[in-house]
Formats: structure tokens, sequence, C-alpha cells
């Protein structure tokens, strides 16, 4: 996997890419991805939606993050100029952050409520960040550099934050996009870090069953079939 650019999520919190968390390899049904290589991708990651929004994570450091929670939306000390990251799985996000514990940058994981509009139309307007797969390098680069959004894909992991089989999106926005998240899709910000700290406590001590009973009840998103098709996304045939 090739990644041009300022692909790291999350700049701004140091963060550099995605997290999960159940550990049987087969529990996340929902969409396939398979890359030009053939290797195999979910679509997409399990996450708390309803009729009209859909939940994504980030980590920030405190300052960040305790703005955003009072003002209910991203301010200052948050930065618009570089590319920020959102995630769709709780579980990648445990990882990502090392149970919100990894570093200071990302000891608070923000949940942040978003329109489906709002998250289908950076799917629609997304880069793959591996163009060069089958591109030339500068083609690829002009893609790149010309798309708002870029979409990236980790292996998810399970609860002992092993890689599992499949992969878990990571979006990126730029330019546009983060401006339309900032001021038109963010419908809530809430704080997760608590329940970060929980889930990690149960399976330092072993406890997976305690950890899997308070993880969020996710499900697959349904992925409009224009969407499915812009990614090179088709349904999983698994049960």
């Amino acid at each position: 996997l090739e990644i041009l650019g300022p692909l790291r999520p999350d700049e701004e919190s140091g963060e550099g890419g995605q997290e999960a968390v159940q550990d049987a390899k087969h529990d996340l049904p929902g969409w396939r991805y398979r890359t030009w290589s053939a290797s195999t991708r979910a679509f997409p990651s399990p996450t708390i939606y309803d009729d009209t929004t859909i939940r994504v994570y980030q980590a920030y450091r405190d300052e960040i993050a305790d703005a955003a929670l009072a003002a209910g939306a991203f301010v200052a000390p948050f930065k618009r100029d570089r590319m920020t990251w959102i995630k769709p799985s709780f579980r990648w996000m445990l990882y990502r952050s090392g149970w919100a514990r990894k570093d200071p940058g990302q000891s608070r994981v923000l949940a942040i409520d978003i329109t489906r509009d709002g998250f289908e139309w950076a799917l629609r307007h997304a880069c793959l960040s591996d163009a060069t797969t089958r591109l030339g390098r500068e083609e690829a680069r002009r893609l790149l550099d010309a798309s708002p959004v870029r979409v990236q894909w980790d292996p998810e992991r399970g609860l002992n934050l092993e890689p599992l089989d499949h992969r878990s999106i990571q979006v990126g926005l730029a330019r546009e996009a983060v401006d339309r998240y900032v001021e038109d899709w963010i419908t809530s910000i809430s704080d997760a870090t608590d329940l970060a700290h929980q889930i990690g406590d149960a399976v330092a001590r072993n406890d997976l069953n305690a950890a899997a009973l308070l993880l969020p009840d996710e499900r697959p998103y349904p992925l409009p079939a224009d969407i499915a098709d812009r990614l090179e996304a088709t349904p999983d045939p698994q049960p």
C-alpha cells in the first residue's frame, strides 16, 4: 500500500491511523472492498447510526477536546488548515489512541454525531489514498491534491488490539470538507474517554467478556450503491 501526501489522521492531535474492538474475525458483516491488488477490505466498520446521523470518533489533547465539548463544535485551538480524520469504528479508535492513554495528544476520545448526508457527501468526494496502485505517481498526486477527502483503509483490530483479516475505513477531511464538517455536519459531541479507559482496564485484567459488554452497540452502515461503486465495494456474501 503506497500512500501519498499528508495522510496522518488528526494531525493536530498527533494521531496517525484508526482502531477496533471485538475479537471474533467474522463479527463484522456488511461490505467488503477489493483493492486493485485484490486484498480484501471490509466496508463499513460497524458504527452507531440512526435515520439521519452517524457517529464517528476522533482523539485530541485536552485543550481541543474541552473547547469542543464546551462549544458543541470544533473551535480554536482546533485548526481547519490541517487534514482531520474521522473514524466510524470505535474499536479502531481504541487501538489508535491506546485506550485514550497512548500519548497526551490522544488522551481524549470524542464521539461526534454527524449527518448521514454529510458523511455520504464526504465519501462521494473521496479519493482513495492508495491511488498509485493503478495510476502513475504524477497523475495520482494531482488526483489526491484536488480532492477535499481521502479514504484510507487499515486493519481492523480485536480486543487485544491484534490486526484482523479485514480493514476499517478512515475518512480524511481537508479544505472544503473540513469547513462543512465543522459548520454543517456536526449535531453533537460527547466525551467517550471514560468508556475507552473502562474497556482498556477490562482488557488489562484479561476480562474480555466484560470489555465486550462495554462496547457500543454498533452495526454495519448501509452504504449507498453509488458510493460502493466509487470505492469499489461489494456486499459481503458471508453471513
